[in-house]
C-alpha cells in the first residue's frame, strides 16, 4: 500500500476504489468456499444420517431375530458380581421376565438346578484360571413353572484395549429333546453292549472288505484268541482249507442277499476243527448305504457230535447187506442230505426158505433233518414188526398209516412209501404206492422203461382210516426194478437244472447189463457228477432189484 501523505486526493480516491473492488473480490471468495464447504457438509451428514438409520433398522431386525428365536442371548460383567447387563426378551420361554434379571429381581442361581450349580461354577472358575476365551457348558435349569430343561451354553470373553475382561456374553440354547434322544440312544446302545458281550454267540461286525472291527468274548473264546488278535483280520484266516474257498467263492452271498445262513469249520488256536453255524447280514442304512457287514456264529460242536451219532444210530438201521434170494439180485443206497435225513428202505426176508418170496420197502418222510429221521425210525419199527406177520401188502400198509397217522396229528408231517413184494418162483409181484412215485421196471430186451403204480395212492399219516390196496403183475427174466426217492432226479447243479427222470432212466439203461449194486453206485455217481459240488436239497435212496429166473 503507498504512502497517503505525499499522494493527491485524486490519488487517494481511486486507491480507496482499489480497495474496495478487492474487498468485494475478497467477499465473493469467501462467499463461494463456504457454499462449499456447507454442500460437503450437508452430503456428509445426509450420508451418517442414512447409516444410522440403516443401523437402527438392523438392530430392530436383530432383536426381532433374537426374540423370536429358541436362543437366550445374554451379556454379565466378568467381575465377581457376575451382573447382568443385557439379556433377550425370549427368557420369557422359560416363565422369566428379563427386566427381573436385569433388574437383580432374579439371578443366575433362580434359574440353575441346584444339583449342577457346584459343577458349572467351578467349570467357569477353572476356564477364568486357564484364561479361556470361549467355552461351552451344559447343565440343567428349572423353569418358572417347575420344570427341569437342558440348556447348552456357549459363552465368549470381551476384553478392553489393556486384554482386561470386561463382559462374558452368549448364547443359551434348550437342549432337552437332543439331550433326551442322545440319554435315550446311549442308553440303547449301553443295552445293545451288554446283549452282545453276554451273548453265547459269537459276534462280529466287519466293513466291506469283512475285515474285523469288533468282536465279542464269545468269539474269541471260540477259537481261543484275544480280542487284539482277532481285530483287523478277517474270518478267512481262521477257517478250514475248503471253508476258505468257499466263503472266497461268494457262494454264501447269493443273488446279492443281505441276509445269508450257511455253515463252515474255523480253526481253533490249539488246532482242532470248530463247526460253525453262521447268521450273517449287510447292514444298510434308510437311504441303502453300506454301514457294515454283522455275523453271529454258534458253535456247533456239541449239536454235530449228537448228530454224528444220530447218524451212526440211523445208518446202523438200514440193511447191511442185500438180500439173499436165489432168482433176485438185490441191492441198495441211501445218503442223506444231511447228517441224518427222513428217507428209509428195508427189506423184509421170507421165513420160509423153501418160498422165496421178498417185500421192499422205499419211503420218504416229508422234510429231511433230524425230526424226520426220528419219524423214519418209528415207521421203521413199525413196519418190520407187521411185515413178520400174516397179510398182504394192501393190509400191512392200511395198518401202518393208521399207526403213523396218530403219531403224525397235527404235525403238517406224512410220508410216502412204495411197499413191494416180490415172488421169485412165481415171478409175480404185489405193491402198494402211497404217494410214492412209482417204481420202474426196465426190460433190456425191448429197450423199455414201465412204471409200477398206476393208482398213486394217499400219502401215509394223512387220513387215520384210509384203505390202501395193492396191485399186481408179472415179473420176467432179465427185468430190474428201480425204487427211489425223489432226492435222485429232483437233485440240482449249480444252474438250477434238475437231474431229470430221463437221465435216471439213461444211467439204468446204460448199466442194467451190471450187477445191482454196479447200477445204484452208477446212478449215485450220476447224481453227485450233476450237482457238481452243490449240497443236496433232498435225501437220496434208490433200492436196483435184477430179476432172474428161478430154477
Amino acid at each position: 500500500m503507498p504512502e497517503t501523505v505525499s499522494m493527491s486526493r485524486q490519488e487517494l480516491l481511486d486507491e480507496i476504489e482499489r480497495l474496495r473492488a478487492e474487498l468485494a473480490q475478497c467477499n465473493d471468495r469467501a462467499d463461494a468456499e463456504c457454499a462449499a464447504q456447507r454442500a460437503v457438509c450437508g452430503q456428509t451428514l445426509k450420508v451418517e444420517i442414512e447409516q444410522l438409520r440403516e443401523a437402527r433398522e438392523n438392530a430392530g431386525v436383530v432383536n426381532v431375530i433374537v426374540e423370536n428365536s429358541p436362543a437366550v442371548v445374554f451379556r454379565r460383567l466378568a467381575d465377581d458380581t457376575h451382573r447382568l447387563v443385557y439379556i433377550s426378551e425370549n427368557l420369557s420361554q422359560w416363565g422369566y421376565s428379563a427386566a427381573d434379571f436385569l433388574a437383580g429381581r432374579k439371578g443366575f442361581d433362580d434359574l440353575l438346578h441346584p444339583d449342577d450349580r457346584e459343577r458349572v461354577v467351578e467349570e467357569i472358575e477353572q476356564c477364568q484360571l486357564e484364561n479361556v476365551e470361549e467355552y461351552t457348558q451344559e447343565y440343567r435349569i428349572i423353569t418358572a413353572d417347575g420344570e427341569v430343561r437342558w440348556v447348552s451354553d456357549e459363552t465368549s470373553v470381551v476384553t478392553g484395549e489393556a486384554g482386561q475382561r470386561i463382559y462374558n456374553q452368549g448364547v443359551l440354547v434348550d437342549i432337552t429333546a437332543s439331550k433326551r434322544a442322545r440319554e435315550a440312544l446311549e442308553a440303547s446302545e449301553f443295552k445293545f453292549r451288554r446283549t452282545i458281550e453276554g451273548a453265547a454267540e459269537g459276534y462280529l461286525l466287519m466293513d466291506r472288505d469283512l475285515v474285523i472291527r469288533e468282536v465279542n468274548d464269545a468269539y474269541c473264546r471260540m477259537l481261543g484268541y484275544e480280542r487284539e488278535e482277532l481285530v483287523g483280520r478277517r474270518p478267512h484266516d481262521f477257517a478250514t482249507l475248503d471253508y476258505q474257498r468257499f466263503l472266497e467263492s461268494g457262494t454264501e452271498h447269493p443273488n446279492g442277499e443281505t441276509i445269508r445262513r450257511f455253515e463252515g469249520t474255523m480253526v481253533h488256536r490249539d488246532g482242532h476243527d470248530v463247526p460253525v453255524l453262521v447268521n450273517a447280514n449287510t447292514l444298510l442304512d434308510r437311504e441303502g448305504g453300506f454301514l457294515g457287514n454283522v455275523a453271529f456264529v454258534a458253535d456247533l460242536t456239541e449239536q454235530k457230535k449228537a448228530l454224528n451219532l444220530a447218524a451212526e444210530v440211523q445208518k446202523g438201521l438200514l440193511p447191511r447187506r442185500g438180500p439173499r434170494i436165489h432168482g433176485l439180485d438185490v441191492a441198495g443206497r441211501s445218503v442223506p442230505s444231511e447228517l441224518t435225513g427222513g428217507d428209509y428202505y428195508d427189506y423184509f426176508e421170507p421165513v420160509d426158505p423153501d418160498r422165496p418170496v421178498l417185500s421192499v420197502a422205499v419211503g420218504d418222510i416229508s422234510g429231511h433233518g433230524v425230526d424226520a429221521a426220528l419219524l423214519m425210525t418209528t415207521a421203521r419199527g413199525f413196519l418190520r414188526m407187521r411185515a413178520g406177520q400174516p397179510g398182504s401188502p394192501g393190509q400191512i400198509v392200511t395198518e401202518m398209516n393208521r399207526h403213523l397217522a396218530e403219531d403224525l396229528y397235527g404235525s403238517g408231517r406224512f410220508m410216502t412209501l412204495f411197499y413191494l413184494r416180490l415172488d421169485a418162483a412165481a415171478a409175480k409181484a404185489a405193491w402198494v404206492r402211497a404217494g410214492h412215485d412209482p417204481a420202474l421196471i426196465y426190460c433190456p430186451v425191448l429197450d423199455k422203461f414201465t412204471e409200477l403204480g398206476a393208482d398213486a395212492g394217499l400219502p401215509l399219516g394223512v387220513e387215520r382210516e384210509r384203505r390202501y390196496h395193492e396191485e399186481r403183475g408179472d415179473i420176467h427174466p432179465g427185468q430190474l426194478i428201480a425204487i427211489g426217492t425223489d432226492g435222485i432226479w429232483e437233485a440240482r447243479n449249480g444252474s438250477g437244472e434238475m437231474f431229470g427222470k430221463e437221465r435216471f432212466k439213461d444211467v439204468l439203461r446204460e448199466h442194467a447189463g451190471g450187477p445191482a449194486r454196479e447200477i445204484v453206485d452208477a446212478v449215485f455217481d450220476a447224481v453227485r457228477e450233476h450237482s457238481g459240488g452243490v449240497k443236496l436239497e433232498d435225501d437220496v435212496t434208490l433200492v436196483v432189484i435184477k430179476y432172474k429166473a428161478a430154477p
